[in-house]
């Protein structure tokens, strides 16, 4: 429910009154006496109406034991309250002789930090309700209250039983909202009453710190509202020196705020009881009569009785439908979360099916943020709208889960989305990483039925100040409240954190069990890498051995060998040579599964020279090669003998399958705006060696993009995946040079060593481009 407008100027004058100490006032109500005692019970403060009721002056009292004034056994009674908590009462009937004759007073003792306070209130008898009576009528009244369970009717009830009890002019049930305005959700009255059902009451009207008496004492009687408070004698304690704190006593006086506040109601009398639910204020049982009236100290008791009997069975009270609400929410949760838990993709399992996520808090849509990466699901502000959000929300909002059901007043550029979200629900699942959840309700305008109009509360000071003053009138006054939402409940927040601490949770787990995997990954590799080596290593002494008696024997023997014998030695005099050269480069793949980079600042151009320069050494042919390069290359970070070593490779492989009559290579890079138009599925270290063409970018790449172009023969589109793969060659031994098909298996790994990716784009029969990256 809103609050009225112009809240800065009401809120101003809400902190100022919340400020008043009223638990502190130094004076009680007229009709009984008050006397503090130390902790030896000795007399050091009392109300100055002892002449009145016991014919005492309170000098005649102060500094005397509570003996003097009572006899042994209540005075033991009060001594009990000295071991118990602070707020604990003993209640019981006490006798007095004064100068009027034998008095029966109810006396109540509670216990404080100092000492021990002692309220007395006149009475006619020893005994005013019996049990049996008052048990009686309380089991009837449980009893039909237990028979309700509609909450309405059972509000009405209650207000009711009450005022059959105290016969009050007007019993209300009122109700606090999650703004801790009110309501006024039961009544019963005098029929030429006005009636006060369905009128709200903004938050100034009760302070917080009367709702915070209300949670500490449950009952609050103020049988006068025109009688001038007693003061105390002397008016600090002086076991403090400060003033008493008459929180939990019966007797303490009233503001006169309050006093002007009901009188302007016309109430000359009040009794308020609480209503508590989940340890905190849920309502008051507030009952109002026009004239002055006194109730006896048992009734009150029974009504406080009573008033607690409510409050337990308002957890079961609480609308059926809002219980089967909550029970279906916490269905809901167990489904989705066990779903989500499953999921691969936790993000499909967020937003598939969408139902599920705005069922979750009730919302009409919902915005999942990850990064930069945003999804929407039923009726939302557009993506850019939900994007400037979430870019205030990142400024203003401190806290992992916030709500509003006026988003507008908040964020003023709401305004132009008010119908699908003047509600928001915003949850914050990562304070690292821009991951949020957002739901939507839409705008709901409500006409608003206010006991008076609330700004006539706020009263200007001379020097600019706000306070607050009782209002003069209480007639029904109206207010449209636009730009909200239907407020979210507290299920549905509670709702939002079970999400919340779920995907923490799944998060959590699959990177633990991602951990465990590249643990046992990594072991793994070193041991196949350890393998490799190991074996390729011992493989080239027995391989050498093949090779050196098949040269012996073609050298030595070929007299006594036929054609065919020769022909046999000499095929496996080859296929040795090609078993080293697979060996070779077995080795060198395994060697660099166990290499640790030696990173340092080199200078490509100066690399390249050197590449170019041996390369064109080992050609007979080097002066038909074109290699272009235009323009210089950077200087990065890296390990030079291995990036020599990827220049070599795919400058090599650039001429070798190349048939052309002029053949030409060019080497570059391209800067991150550059690289927006180039493609890559991502191979990264521990990829799979696949390519395509003209995927999307490489986003925000954090380093250059370098390339070697060629205008050789191309590679078939379907063998685009397969050529980093070890061992793998597209044409037979005796065409392009032969070679183990190691190459480029070779290059991917120095790449990926240096968190890099490697991809290819060809066209066959016009050329290659290999690209590479080295972060």
């Amino acid at each position: 429910m809103s609050q009225p407008e112009n809240t800065t100027t009401q809120a101003t004058a809400l902190t100022n009154h919340d400020r008043k100490p009223i638990h502190i006032p130094g004076s009680i109500q007229p009709h009984g006496i008050l006397l503090a005692l130390s902790t030896q019970l000795e007399i050091v403060q009392v109300s100055n109406n002892t002449q009145v009721y016991l014919c005492k002056a309170p000098e005649d009292l102060l500094g005397r034991p509570l003996s003097y004034l009572l006899e042994p056994q209540p005075v033991e009674i009060v001594k009990q309250c000295l071991v118990k908590k602070v707020g604990s009462a003993n209640a019981f009937k006490v006798l007095i002789n004064t100068l009027y004759g034998e008095i029966y007073f109810d006396a109540i003792a509670h216990r404080t930090e100092e000492a021990v306070i002692l309220e007395l209130e006149p009475t006619d008898s020893e005994f005013e309700v019996s049990f049996l009576n008052f048990h009686s009528f309380a089991s009837e009244a449980i009893a039909k209250m237990q028979r309700t369970s509609n909450l309405g009717e059972f509000l009405h009830l209650v207000a009711q039983e009450v005022q059959k009890i105290i016969s009050f002019d007007r019993v209300m049930v009122y109700q606090f909202d999650e703004s801790e305005a009110g309501s006024v959700v039961a009544e019963v009255k005098r029929e030429d009453l006005s009636p006060y059902l369905g009128l709200h009451y903004p938050a100034t009207d009760i302070p917080a710190q009367a709702r915070e008496l209300y949670t500490r004492c449950f009952l609050r009687f103020l049988p006068d509202l025109t009688a001038e408070p007693v003061k105390l004698v002397p008016t600090e304690n002086p076991t403090t020196h400060q003033h008493l704190d008459l929180s939990y006593c019966l007797l303490r006086s009233f503001d006169w705020c309050c006093a002007e506040y009901h009188q302007n109601m016309g109430v000359k009398a009040l009794l308020v009881i609480s209503l508590i639910q989940e340890q905190k204020l849920w309502g008051l049982i507030s009952c109002h009569h026009q004239t002055p009236k006194y109730i006896s100290y048992e009734v009150r008791k029974m009504c406080e009785f009573l008033g607690q009997i409510v409050s337990s069975e308002l957890a079961h009270k609480i609308s059926s439908s809002e219980w089967d609400y909550k029970v279906k929410l916490k269905s809901l949760q167990s489904e989705f979360l066990e779903s989500i838990s499953q999921a691969d993709n936790f993000i499909d399992a967020l937003i598939k099916p969408e139902i599920r996520l705005l069922d979750f808090v009730s919302a009409s849509g919902a915005a999942v943020c990850l990064d930069n990466e945003i999804n929407l699901v039923g009726t939302t502000p557009n993506i850019d709208e939900v994007r400037a959000l979430i870019e205030w929300a990142d400024t203003q909002v401190t806290d992992n889960l916030f709500s509003t059901d006026s988003l507008p007043k908040l964020y003023p550029e709401a305004l132009i989305f008010k119908d699908t979200a003047s509600g928001l629900l915003l949850l914050r699942i990562s304070k690292v990483r821009r991951y949020y959840i957002l739901w939507f309700r839409p705008e709901v305008i409500q006409t608003v039925h206010w006991a008076g109009n609330p700004q006539e509360s706020i009263k200007a000071e001379g020097d600019g100040s706000y306070t607050l003053s009782p209002r003069k009138s209480f007639e029904q006054w109206q207010e449209t409240v636009r730009l909200t939402s239907l407020p979210w409940k507290g299920c549905e927040l509670e709702s939002a954190i079970a999400l919340s601490n779920a995907i923490v949770g799944i998060v959590l787990s699959k990177a633990d069990e991602l951990a465990k995997i590249n643990l046992e990954l990594e072991r793994s590799n070193q041991e196949l890498a350890s393998f490799a080596y190991a074996a390729s290593h011992d493989l080239k002494e027995p391989l050498r051995g093949i090779y050196n008696f098949s040269t012996v024997l073609l050298e030595d023997y070929a007299q006594v060998l036929d054609d065919d014998g020769i022909e046999c030695l000499q095929t496996v005099v080859s296929l040795s040579v090609r078993m080293e050269t697979l060996i070779n480069a077995l080795l060198r793949l395994s060697q660099l599964g166990q290499a640790h980079l030696r990173e340092q600042a080199t200078d490509l151009n100066e690399l390249l020279n050197q590449v170019i320069d041996v390369f064109r050494a080992s050609r007979q042919d080097s002066g038909l090669v074109d290699i272009r390069i235009p323009r210089p290359l950077p200087t990065i970070q890296c390990d030079r003998v291995l990036v020599n070593e990827v220049f070599s490779n795919l400058l090599g492989n650039a001429f070798k399958y190349n048939d052309k009559a002029e053949q030409w290579v060019e080497i570059g890079y391209l800067s991150q705006e550059e690289g927006q138009g180039v493609g890559s599925r991502g191979q990264g270290a521990g990829g799979a060696g696949e390519a395509i063409i003209h995927q999307s970018p490489i986003p925000n790449a954090p380093c250059p993009i370098f390339y070697i172009r060629d205008n050789g023969i191309g590679i078939p589109q379907h063998h685009l995946e397969t050529i980093f793969r070890l061992f793998k060659r597209l044409h037979s031994q005796e065409k392009y040079g032969g070679g183990a098909g190691a190459g480029l298996a070779i290059v991917k790994k120095i790449v990926e060593l240096h968190n890099g990716q490697i991809w290819v784009e060809s066209t066959l029969g016009v050329g290659s481009i290999f690209y590479f990256t080295l972060e």
